[in-house]
């Protein structure tokens, strides 16, 4: 059976929803720090902002997803919507660092590339909803490989209209900002998607057990995995997406184009990478896919900032990229299956909550090492060696309670 089958209009609705969220997030990742950097900002403040993006979106996310459930996921959604506006269109028509501080920690905004804001955990349980438990990995998997490939779009879209408008002579500053005032454009769309969907990805009415985090029976197990995915993000947050897009510029001069096609194959390999996971999982168990893939990937990461030139580094990049992923519909379909129906809004937000609280971290610290040339691998280096670490520590706690796959 196809995918499209197994979705219903629900689920296609949030697949597009998906696609558009993470075309937008892709674009914008690219140019991001650039357009900061073209307004006078320097590393430190840039780090700052990018932290503090990250924390009001933690923020929000966990007030929403906690409520998800209870006061509506639709609900819930279109405020998430909503948000990407209120970040987006501040951060296109103003320069000044104050307001853009405001904008980024109130509003949704991705200076990753990746999922951030309330929209993946609470997708995840209205998607779990809706489908059989025999279905959800290999759906979490196009669920994963619909937005890895609209991130890659995104961001080759993003790259080359940003250097096509400059080519026309369009200043480098106001070429990145038609990008900002599209991503608003986006947050929009979102709301107009959202709003169609069903009751049927509601939560359960009759459960009234969640406490005041939302989780109940689960609360052990989701806050031990909410620990090791912290660890991960905040490795993680060392080469977000905008941030690597940066070094490669001030290494090798990489121009917004170039920088647009790279992130477009990186992406594209990393949510054909979800698929292979599908199958790997049903093998070796979850937890195993997790941990074998991405250890192997971590060390590529590694090797980026030792490569003497560009095509070497990016061939390090996208080697990476091709496995570093395929742990992601894994993760999401373990957390779905150890907790609750009622408790999934809450779970998935708690552990995305925690991830992106590790990931907002560590931006403040990379980006001022982005600025001395000695020191300009180490984010790499941290992220890596971060990482392996995690994953160690997830086998060895988990292992013994792997699942195989669906």
């Amino acid at each position: 059976m196809s995918p499209s089958a197994l979705l219903g209009p629900d689920g296609r609705l949030l697949f597009l929803a998906r696609a558009a969220r993470m075309f937008a997030y892709g674009f914008l990742s690219v140019v991001l720090v650039l357009y900061l950097a073209g307004l006078g900002f320097g590393e430190g403040r840039i780090g700052l902002l990018l932290t503090l993006t990250l924390v009001g979106d933690a923020l929000i996310s966990l007030a929403i997803t906690l409520r998800a459930d209870r006061l509506g996921r639709k609900r819930m959604l279109i405020l998430g919507a909503l948000l990407m506006i209120l970040a987006g269109l501040p951060f296109a028509l103003s320069g000044s660092f104050w307001v853009l501080v405001v904008a980024a920690t109130l509003g949704v905004i991705s200076p990753s590339g990746n999922e951030v804001g309330p929209f993946l955990a609470i997708e995840q349980a209205a998607l779990s909803q809706v489908l059989l438990e025999e279905r959800r990995t290999g759906v979490f998997a196009w669920y994963h490989l619909t937005g890895a490939f609209a991130t890659a779009l995104g961001a080759l879209a993003g790259g080359w209209s940003a250097q096509g408008l400059q080519a026309q002579g369009l200043a480098p500053v106001a070429s990145y900002r038609v990008l900002v005032l599209a991503y608003a454009t986006v947050g929009l769309l979102l709301a107009l998607l959202f709003a169609w969907l069903s009751p049927r990805i509601e939560a359960p009415s009759a459960d009234a057990q969640a406490g005041r985090w939302g989780l109940h029976a689960s609360k052990g197990v989701v806050l031990r995995l909410s620990a090791l995915f912290s660890l991960d993000a905040f490795a993680g947050g060392f080469v977000i997406q905008s941030l690597v897009a940066y070094w490669f510029h001030k290494r090798f001069g990489t121009s917004p184009g170039q920088l647009g096609t790279i992130f477009f194959a990186a992406n594209l390999l990393a949510g054909l990478s979800a698929l292979y996971a599908v199958k790997l999982s049903k093998r070796i168990g979850l937890i195993r896919t997790m941990v074998y893939t991405h250890i192997p990937s971590n060390v590529l990461l590694i090797l980026v900032p030792l490569m003497p030139n560009l095509p070497l580094a990016v061939a390090m990049l996208l080697l990476r990229f091709s496995i570093s992923q395929m742990d992601v519909p894994v993760r999401q379909a373990y957390t779905m299956a150890v907790v609750a129906p009622d408790e999934r809004s809450a779970a998935a937000g708690v552990t995305g909550i925690a991830r992106t609280t590790g990931a907002a971290i560590s931006p403040v610290l990379a980006a001022p090492l982005l600025a001395l040339p000695a020191l300009a691998g180490a984010p790499f280096f941290l992220a890596g060696g971060l990482k392996i670490l995690y994953d160690l520590l997830l086998y060895r706690m988990f292992k013994t309670s792997d699942r195989q796959g669906d």
